[in-house]
C-alpha cells in the first residue's frame, strides 16, 4: 500500500508563527553538537500546526565576563526586534519562553537549499591579491603550508544588508556558520547571543563594504529605526525588557553615529576584527 501523501504545511504570517513558537508545546528531538552553548532541535505544535525550532535555554548558557547582564537568550530576542523593525527581515522569528528546561529562546529553524548545486556561494578563499568580480575582499588568510589566500565574501545586498544590522546590534560574532541561505532567495543569520554591548565589539566577516558609503536604502532604515527608539516607542519599551539601559542607550548612539557619518563601519585595530573560529 503506498504511504499517503504528505500535505505541505501552509503558509504561516509572522504574526502566527510568532504565537505558534511562543504558545506551541515544544518536543525535543536532540542537541545540536559543536555549540558552546546548549542548542537543542525541536518541534513546536500549536492549534493544528508544527513546525521545527531551535530552543537554547538559559540553564544551558555559559558565563561571560563582558556580558555580565541579562542572559544570551535575551539579546537573541532582541536582535530579532530590531532586525523586523528595519523591515529587511534577516533573523527568523524568535521569542522568549519557557520550555521543557526552563526559560529560553525559542526560533524558528531555517531549512537550507535542498542540495549543495542550490547553495549560493556567499564566502570563499581566492588566490591572488584582488577579488574579482562580484567579490568584496575581507583579509589574507592562512590556509597551511605558510601560505595564504584572501578571505572573500559575495558583494551581496543580502549580505550588505545584514552588515549594517550587525553594527547596529554590535554583533560580536558574524561568522560564515551564522549565515543561511534559504529557498526563496532568502537569507538569515543566526547565533545573535554576543550582541548589544554598550563597548565595541564588533567582529565579523563582512567587512567587505568597510569604509564605503552606506546605501540609501539603509540610511532610510536607519532613520526610521531611530524614531522607533525613541524614549518611549513600542520597540524602546520592548528592548528596555531585554538589554539594559547602557545598552539600550549605546544601542541609540550607534543608529545616530552610523546616520550621521553615512558610510561603512571600519576595524577599531584594537582586537582581531574576525571571530574566531570564522565558521
Amino acid at each position: 500500500m503506498p504511504a499517503p501523501e504528505r500535505i505541505p504545511s501552509r503558509s504561516l504570517t509572522d504574526t502566527e508563527l510568532l504565537t505558534l513558537l511562543t504558545e506551541g508545546t515544544i518536543t525535543v528531538l536532540g542537541q545540536v553538537g559543536g555549540a558552546s552553548n546548549a542548542v537543542l532541535h525541536c518541534t513546536v505544535a500549536y492549534e493544528g500546526e508544527e513546525r521545527t525550532c531551535a530552543y537554547k535555554p538559559v540553564a544551558g548558557e555559559q558565563p561571560l565576563w563582558d556580558f555580565p547582564d541579562g542572559t544570551l537568550a535575551q539579546r537573541e530576542v532582541a536582535a530579532y526586534e530590531i532586525s523586523r523593525a528595519t523591515g529587511w527581515d534577516l533573523v527568523p522569528p524568535t521569542v522568549l519562553r519557557e520550555g521543557p528546561y526552563g526559560q529560553g529562546m525559542c526560533q524558528l529553524w531555517i531549512d537550507g537549499p535542498g542540495s549543495a548545486e542550490d547553495a549560493p556561494s556567499l564566502l570563499a578563499l581566492v588566490e591572488g591579491e584582488e577579488p574579482g568580480d562580484g567579490w568584496k575582499a575581507v583579509g589574507f588568510a592562512e590556509v597551511g603550508e605558510g601560505k595564504t589566500a584572501l578571505l572573500v565574501h559575495a558583494d551581496d545586498v543580502r549580505l550588505r544588508r545584514l552588515a549594517v544590522l550587525d553594527a547596529v546590534i554590535n554583533n560580536g560574532d558574524r561568522k560564515g556558520g551564522h549565515l543561511l541561505p534559504a529557498p526563496g532567495g532568502r537569507l538569515f543569520g543566526i547565533d545573535h547571543g554576543v550582541t548589544f554591548n554598550a563597548d565595541d565589539k564588533l567582529r565579523t566577516l563582512l567587512w567587505g563594504w568597510a569604509g564605503e558609503p552606506l546605501t540609501e536604502e539603509a540610511l532610510a532604515v536607519l532613520g526610521r529605526l531611530a524614531g522607533e527608539l525613541a524614549p518611549g516607542t513600542v520597540l524602546a519599551t520592548r528592548m528596555a525588557e531585554l538589554i539594559t539601559p547602557a545598552e539600550l542607550e549605546a544601542l541609540r548612539e550607534r543608529v545616530a553615529v552610523l546616520a550621521k557619518s553615512a558610510v561603512h563601519p571600519q576595524p577599531s585595530g584594537q582586537w582581531p576584527p574576525i571571530p574566531w573560529p570564522p565558521v
